[in-house]
């Protein structure tokens, strides 16, 4: 636990608990799904926020800090600058409201989130560059056309509706011990881990990352809130450059640990909610199972809930998503077999992967180069395998009857 902080008080308990009083009539309570194979040496729960309405979590906050506007604030409209999950979070929760909602996007997103977001209702005001050219138009009409802006995460209001989340937890599993939760900006895990442990101090909180966007987790490691020159990975919903100075605070004070995962590791997590629980996530939101699946935290026979914040993956990479997931949990291996070019030999290694189980998906066969036998060839495959210990025993197998991977 990082270095306390008692000079601020702005969440209250008080004010989650009127947050879920509103948001009750809006949106629906995600349900919690057990999920033993994940990490069978913890007893692992799914929130499914992936399923909430827009698909994830971020309505709760924008709902409710619009639902704590001014008459005044209402009828000049909100403004908002997203990509992704905020954007659509915010249009539902305007139009929800009968106001106006302009959001500002570089056009460089994907047409989907684009049409997503227009399609609850959102005025969408393209900027040519990237987020960070958006984020500057958005504060620029903020001032010229009196909008109020709402910020993705770091909002008392915002955090304090991500909150609820917590209660629910509390009710649909009383017996909760840790819950892991994805960090962005930081205000999903602000909200909860401070209602979780207001109500409960002695369940652990414990935050996720992706390795290529360490922002909140390198501010936590060093005591200071820091930026990244850049970001990559293909948990988008995640990819933030600086924490908030609110959400570093909170995280400070009541976040365990902060750790991260790698790309091939939210891949597999994507992978593993597909085909176990007939789950869409996107990579943000199978990060927490990520940090189950690869036992990142200290969970062991614990009562562990994995957050699923979303579920918004653009489909256009979902297929090289679960590429990399089978990669990454050996359900596909590809190598290069060394063969004397003679009969019978390719019919003597497939007899191999036949015996053993495997299946053959693409296969290639070229004579060697200059340099290697002048009777030698190479074979390159690619198998659909069960696990790291089915590859370990295809390569001893081929290794006893004389051929040679390279």
């Amino acid at each position: 636990m990082i270095t306390k902080r008692k000079e601020y008080n702005m969440l209250t308990l008080d004010k989650v608990y009127h947050a879920k009083y509103v948001l009750d009539k809006v949106i629906r309570q995600t349900d919690i799904i057990s999920a033993p194979k994940i990490n069978p040496e913890s007893n692992i729960f799914l929130k499914t926020e992936n399923l909430q309405i827009t698909g994830s979590f971020k309505v709760r906050g924008a709902y409710y800090k619009i639902s704590q506007l001014s008459d005044e604030e209402r009828s000049r409209g909100v403004i908002a600058c997203s990509a992704g999950n905020h954007a659509q979070g915010v249009a539902l929760a305007a139009a929800r409201s009968g106001i106006r909602s302009v959001i500002c996007l570089p056009d460089g997103a994907p047409i989907s989130k684009v049409e997503a977001t227009r399609s609850y209702g959102a005025e969408i005001c393209l900027v040519k560059g990237v987020y960070d050219d958006a984020y500057a138009e958005a504060l620029r009409q903020k001032e010229e056309k009196g909008y109020t802006f709402i910020h993705p995460f770091d909002d008392e209001l915002v955090i304090t509706g991500q909150g609820t989340i917590g209660l629910e937890l509390l009710d649909q599993l009383p017996e909760l011990e840790a819950v892991i939760v994805p960090i962005g900006g930081g205000g999903l895990i602000s909200g909860v881990a401070f209602t979780l442990k207001s109500l409960n101090p002695d369940i652990k909180v414990y935050g996720v990352q992706a390795a290529g966007a360490p922002s909140m987790f390198n501010s936590v490691h060093d005591m200071k809130k820091e930026r990244l020159e850049s970001v990559s990975t293909i948990a988008d919903g995640i990819a933030v450059k600086e924490p908030g100075d609110n959400t570093f605070k909170y995280v400070s004070e009541y976040v365990d640990e902060v750790v991260t995962v790698t790309d091939d590791e939210i891949s597999a997590a994507i992978l593993a909610l597909m085909e176990q629980h007939k789950l869409v996530t996107e990579g943000a939101g199978a990060a927490s199972v990520a940090a189950a699946m690869f036992n990142k935290v200290p969970i062991k026979n614990k009562n562990t809930v994995c957050l699923l914040s979303g579920g918004n993956i653009d489909v256009t990479i979902l297929s090289r998503v679960i590429s990399r997931g089978l990669l990454m949990t050996g359900r596909t291996y590809s190598m290069n077999i060394e063969l004397i070019d003679k009969p019978g030999q390719l019919m003597d290694v497939a007899r191999i992967f036949a015996q053993l189980g495997a299946n053959v998906i693409s296969i290639h066969h070229e004579r060697a180069n200059e340099g290697s036998d002048v009777n030698g060839c190479y074979l390159r495959i690619t198998l659909e395998t069960r696990n790291y210990e089915h590859i370990d025993q295809i390569k001893k197998a081929l290794k006893e009857r004389g051929f040679k991977t390279v």
